[in-house]
């Protein structure tokens, strides 16, 4: 026993000296840096965070932190991916002197809001990045399904995933590319939501931000998922880089590809991307065949340049290309889609002053669509009909960032106008009007142009962290083509509308580990082009016909959000409860005064305001690190909907959810097996009146396992739905031939992917 007492002395008295010494170093030298790296693959951790005394600052592209130590403070480090870390003044010196410090990366949903720089409410954040096999997806809806509180409305077995986040859905959720641009469906039907065109092997990480608190991006009713595109990364020497990425799905014959090559050196940063998907039909778990044919590519390019030290400018170009997807639940499939985004971006920062940074960005998004029913197995075939739709998406923002002491303000502009145009085709094959086309107009050539100005301060003293934002938003819409049967019933075909929208919110850390944080908004939002302007398609839930209603209010979310976080050692636990009070709430009711276009409708529906409706809810996040090799998660997630006006359910709520994963990492984290489980609770809370029908519950099993050969070569093999479950999710819609049958999920399938990554 006095030996070990004597040698634990002697351990302290040499770490004592050792740790004097580099104090002195420090000091003496008093500049001092070292580089923020993640622990996985060492790569710059940009945008953290830090405080150090009175000194504070964020990490540069290259993850540097630089300050004046005199060795005797501990520095605090804040990210949103990685949360918040204290380095205590002794382990300080020997960072600096080791010129790195690593941290983990882990995801987040209850952090300070001033340590984020590009989002307020970062307590509702969940950050994750994105492997090599979700970079092969085609279509990015498909990869937010794993977030709690995430469900998506399916029109097809394999294509065109619309994201419904607690409720909301639509352009109730703002979708976002960079925290900037986005895309507006041109299929009536949502074919191809926002989300579809985003291209996943682009993007580096999604950030979902629950509720209306993120005001600076948006208008933000519901939520913003913002789909972060890859930072430059520079060399201080001319790099090639470059990634190639394959899969394979046994079920539907599913291939997946993706790639990457880029050139770095100091000033520049170009990188090309390209992915190429092919999917067929696909068997569900009781053997029958669901129609999910489509193809998918993604070509693009990235260009970071260096103007000085503290100039970049940033442009991106993506070209995406859809052809024959299968959609059983409409009476069209998607034949051809075709899609342009182009971004440029500049920032300039500023170091002397009040004023830190000045960044500004333009985009245009094009998407033309043609749909028709040529691919339907029609018996007797009684017409041929067919959309050609497009869609204009084009705008930009400015925004200045300052810094005050312990706050931090942001203040910008932003303007956006989206149109869109299409006719549908109808060509009569039998019956009485053999021989006769028809055309109806679907859109009117509707536009909507949203200008704004926004502004966010953000301050930090103590343990207390608060956030004020506010948007005030001027909403112009109108029809330049209006069709007969259309102003019939609706007289206003051009509408302005001021909407304001507030948040503020704050977070408590307490010493116990323990954080809470208590979040209010209020965000107000104008009905969207479907909503004002479609012209009697059949685009909703049930097989009514729907016409747009420019003269709708505006619709008011109130929303509280409540969220509280216990961490300790190797256990987290993120709680989030939520309640939102619905005014003028924008749906729509059968009006039977109105006659269908198609014979075959059973009636007519009109975009209306309902007086008073309730979204509540939350989810539960455990993650548990068992051991260095062993990690599990456990999520859950549900929210209740209400017509308060009718005291009934709202239609297209998703049920109870519950998740499990158990994750190994064994033979130095080079072999990595991971099982997945999901259990989702019947359904019994629908809405007749929609259509909707009792949902039963199912459970699912998916296994993976993840290989390193070696440090750039990458395996990945697994079976998804193991147990093979004939099963489907309350938001998938039902097939257009029968609505008694629902389009089931993929059964049992086999999967296998290789990515090579060179850097």
């Amino acid at each position: 026993m006095s030996t070990i007492y004597l040698r634990s002395i002697f351990k302290y008295l040499f770490l004592s000296l050792f740790l004097i010494l580099q104090s002195r170093t420090a000091y003496a030298q008093n500049d001092a840096s070292f580089r923020l790296l993640d622990e996985t693959n060492d790569q710059p951790i940009a945008g953290a965070l830090w405080q150090y005394d009175h000194q504070k600052g964020t990490s540069d592209a290259d993850g540097l932190i630089t300050f004046q130590s005199t060795g005797e403070y501990p520095m605090f480090i804040s990210h949103v991916a990685y949360g918040a870390w204290e380095i205590a003044y002794q382990e300080l010196n020997m960072v600096i002197a080791r010129g790195s410090y690593s941290l983990p990366m882990e995801s987040q949903v209850f952090f300070p809001a001033t340590i984020v720089a590009l989002r307020p409410k970062a307590d509702e954040v969940i950050k994750r990045d994105l492997s090599y096999e979700e970079k092969m997806a085609h279509d990015a809806g498909a990869l937010l399904v794993d977030i709690p509180g995430i469900s998506s409305i399916r029109k097809s077995g394999g294509y065109g995933f619309d994201p419904v986040v607690r409720g909301f859905k639509y352009d109730q959720v703002n979708i976002v590319l960079d925290g900037v641009q986005s895309a507006v469906a041109a299929c009536p039907n949502r074919m191809d939501p926002p989300t579809s065109q985003m291209a996943p092997n682009m993007i580096d990480r999604i950030e979902v931000l629950k509720g209306p608190h993120q005001l600076r991006f948006g208008n933000a009713f519901g939520a913003t998922i913002n789909f972060a595109g890859t930072t430059p990364a520079f060399s201080e020497a001319h790099n090639i880089y470059g990634r190639i990425s394959g899969g394979y799905e046994s079920n539907g014959s599913l291939l997946r590809s993706e790639g990457q090559l880029g050139f770095s050196g100091r000033n520049y940063d170009l990188g090309f991307f390209a992915s190429w998907s092919e999917g067929h039909d696909y068997k569900a778990g009781n053997g029958s065949l669901v129609q999910a044919d489509f193809l998918r590519g993604s070509f693009g390019s990235n260009l970071g340049f260096k103007i000085s030290t503290d100039q970049l400018v940033k442009i991106s170009v993506i070209r995406n290309l859809a052809r024959d997807a299968d959609f059983p639940s409409l009476m069209m499939d998607l034949r051809d889609d075709d899609t342009w985004l182009l971004k440029a971006q500049h920032e300039i920062k500023f170091s002397h002053g009040y004023l830190k940074s000045l960044n500004t960005a333009f985009f245009g998004s094009l998407v033309d669509h043609l749909m028709n029913n040529k691919l339907k197995n029609l018996n007797p075939r009684m017409m041929n009909a067919s959309t050609n739709a497009t869609t204009n998406a084009m705008g930009g923002r400015s925004e200045a960032h300052w810094q005050y002491g312990n706050g931090s303000l942001y203040t910008g502009i932003d303007i956006r106008a989206d149109q869109a145009e299409g006719i549908r085709e109808r060509e009569f094959l039998l019956g009485p009007n053999a021989g006769k086309t028809v055309y109806d107009n679907a859109w009117q050539n509707g536009r909507i142009t949203k200008s704004a100005f926004f502004s966010e301060y953000q301050y930090q003293k103590n343990s207390w962290q608060l956030v004020f934002s506010g948007r005030m938003e001027l909403n112009q819409g109108k029809i330049t083509d209006p069709q007969p049967e259309f102003t019939e019933i609706n007289t206003e075909t051009s509408v302005t509308q001021f909407n304001p929208s507030f948040s503020l919110g704050g977070i408590k850390n307490f010493d116990s580990n323990i954080a809470l944080g208590l979040w209010m908004g209020r965000a107000q939002r104008s009905g969207g082009l479907t909503e004002r302007f479609i012209n009697y398609l059949t685009v909703g839930l049930d097989p009514y016909e729907l016409v747009g209603n420019p003269a709708l209010k505006p619709e008011v979310n109130n929303q509280i959000d409540l969220t509280f976080q216990f961490r300790r050692n190797n256990l987290s636990l993120n709680v989030d409860l939520f309640a939102s009070y619905l005014q003028d709430f924008i749906t729509s009711r059968i009006n039977t005064a109105l006659n269908t276009r198609l014979p075959n409708s059973p009636g007519v529906r009109q975009f209306i305001n309902l007086d008073k409706a309730l979204l509540t809810g939350g989810e539960i996040e455990l993650n548990h690190t068992l051991s260095q090799y062993l990690t599990q998660r456990f999520s859950v997630a549900y929210t209740y909907g209400k017509d308060i006006t009718r005291a009934e359910p709202l239609p297209e709520i998703a049920p109870l959810e519950l998740r499990y994963h158990l994750k190994g990492k064994i033979w130095k984290k080079r072999l990595q097996p991971e099982i997945g489980l999901r259990e989702v609770l019947e359904q019994s809370r629908i809405s007749p009146e929609y259509g909707e029908t009792v949902t039963p519950g199912f459970f699912v099993a998916d296994f993976s396992l993840k290989y390193q050969i070696i440090e750039t070569l990458k395996i990945t093999t697994g079976v998804q739905n193991i147990f093979d479950v004939n099963y489907y999710e309350h938001l998938t819609r039902a097939t257009a031939a029968n609505r008694m049958i629902p389009v089931y999920a993929p059964g049992r399938s086999y999967t296998i992917s290789v990515s090579v990554d060179l850097r």
